[in-house]
C-alpha cells in the first residue's frame, strides 16, 4: 500500500523527469499484496465489531452493578401510558405517593395521595421468559443448580 502510494505522489516527477523511458514500467501488484489487505481489512472490521460488543456488555454490567431498586429513596410504583408521548406514573416518595403526569416537555404532579396503595407483587405471577421457556420445556430450574 505505501509503494503504492509513494508511486502516486510521485508520478508527477517522473512526468517532469528527462527519461520518459524508464519511468513507464508500473509494478504489478501480486495477488498475496490484495489478499493481505483484505486480510487485515477484514481482522480490522471484526476487531471493531468485537469491541462494539465488548462496550455493550461492559455497559449492561456497569447499569447492573449500580444502586438497588430496593435502597432507593424514590421508587416507580406504576405507570400508564395514554397515548403514544403521555404516561400516568405512581412514584413513592418516603411514606407519600404522587400520580405524576407526563408529557413530552412537562411534568406535573397530579395529586399527592392520603393513604398509599397497595400494589399486589407481580414477580411471582409473571416469571422470566428462560424460566416460562424452560416451564415449556419440562425442565425445572432446580435442576440447573
Amino acid at each position: 500500500m505505501r509503494k503504492l502510494l509513494a508511486l502516486f505522489l510521485a508520478w508527477p516527477l517522473w512526468a517532469l523527469a528527462a527519461e520518459p523511458a524508464a519511468s513507464t514500467a508500473a509494478p504489478v501488484v501480486g495477488s498475496s499484496g490484495v489478499a493481505g489487505q483484505l486480510t487485515q481489512l477484514v481482522l480490522g472490521l471484526l476487531l471493531v465489531v468485537g469491541l462494539i460488543f465488548f462496550l455493550a456488555w461492559l455497559l449492561r454490567r456497569v447499569q447492573q452493578a449500580g444502586p438497588a431498586g430496593k435502597g432507593q429513596v424514590i421508587e416507580l410504583v406504576g405507570s400508564r401510558a395514554l397515548g403514544p408521548r403521555d404516561r400516568l406514573m405512581l412514584v413513592q416518595v418516603g411514606n407519600e405517593q404522587i400520580l405524576l403526569g407526563l408529557t413530552p416537555g412537562t411534568i406535573t404532579a397530579l395529586h399527592v395521595l392520603k393513604e398509599p396503595v397497595q400494589v399486589p407483587s407481580t414477580e411471582q405471577a409473571t416469571p422470566e421468559f428462560a424460566q416460562r421457556l424452560m416451564e415449556l420445556l419440562g425442565k425445572d430450574q432446580k435442576d440447573k443448580k
